[in-house]
């Protein structure tokens, strides 16, 4: 009778199971709401931020770009306004109507092109040398690179002003973006070097295994791996030499002067023509911006270049 009611009585369930999952579960449940409600603040933090560089770094060109559009009285009003009280174009008929205007965009077009050439003819050959052979020599280039950089340009602009005028190349486009160039090369060769580091070597054996040669493996297959990261570096040397004003101001008179020198000629006998310079000025933004989209989805490339490596 006892075995056979021992056999027929149902389990009991355990008590140590009871009461020891129900907590570890309630836990879980708690860890896993606090990471959510971790990961939406520091969400919620970064938009903020984002949002504040966006004001500080935004709102000097919206103020430029609306007294651009202020009447010329409005333009020197104290206390200034932001909002032009008479939307008016005769900042720009008057800038553009200039004489030098036109042909000073050329030559900051003509200079950034040549300058934004030269950087990356320079810095292709010296960063994919440096980055594949790793010499000690390589590093100690690429160190003086970065030493170079910090120089002030003004330690050089008198220097480099004399050596062309010296050589024939005063106030030439030729000779302001060989000065420009020495200006963005330094970055240059530092931004393609980490580009290239992000590269796999097996892609080169591969193809020298397929009968490319040392040159050709760089032009067939790591060139179009870091197209990407070449257009960031052709945007940050078109930058230096688009916005670049002392060398311009030393090494150029009426021939070949930018667009910076001639903004800041902007007279009159009551002082700087405010509206006529902001006017010009957000002119003068246009073809970076623009290049900036165009270049968009490269530039983006080329930043996560070498973000996911499997």
């Amino acid at each position: 009778m006892s075995n056979a009611s021992l056999a027929t009585k149902p389990e009991q369930p355990s008590s140590n199971v009871s009461t020891t999952e129900p907590p570890m579960r309630r836990r879980r449940g708690v860890n896993r709401e606090g990471l959510e409600a971790g990961r939406r603040s520091t969400r919620t933090i970064l938009w903020i931020l984002l949002a504040a560089a966006m004001v500080l770094y935004g709102f000097p060109f919206l103020y430029l770009l609306f007294t651009s559009f202020k009447t010329p009285i409005d333009t020197i009003a104290v206390p200034p306004t932001i909002l032009p009280r008479e939307w008016t174009l005769e900042n720009y008929t008057n800038a553009l109507g200039r004489s030098g205007v036109v042909a000073s965009f050329i030559n900051s077009i003509q200079t950034a092109v040549i300058s934004t050439v030269l950087s990356l003819v320079l810095a292709v050959p010296a960063a994919y040398g440096i980055t594949r052979y790793k010499t000690p020599s390589g590093q100690v280039f690429i160190m003086a690179a970065l030493v170079t950089r910090m120089v002030p340009p003004v330690a050089i602009g008198i220097p480099l002003a004399s050596m062309m005028a010296s050589v024939g190349l005063a106030d030439t486009p030729i000779a302001l973006s060989i000065a420009h160039t020495t200006i963005s090369l330094p970055l240059s060769i530092w931004l393609m070097s980490s580009f290239f580091e992000s590269v796999p070597r097996d892609l080169e054996e591969a193809a020298t295994v397929d009968g490319c040669s040392r040159l050709g493996a760089l032009w067939r297959v790591v060139i179009p791996v870091v197209s990407g990261g070449i257009a960031v570096t052709a945007i940050f040397a078109f930058l230096a030499s688009w916005n670049e004003f002392l060398f311009a101001l030393l090494m150029t008179a009426i021939r070949s002067q930018t667009t910076p020198v001639v903004i800041a000629n902007f007279q009159t006998q009551f002082g700087l023509d405010w509206g006529s310079m902001t006017a010009l000025a957000a002119v003068y933004s246009i073809p970076v911006i623009l290049l900036t989209l165009l270049l968009q989805r490269k530039i983006v490339a080329g930043m996560t270049l070498g973000a996911v490596k499997g």
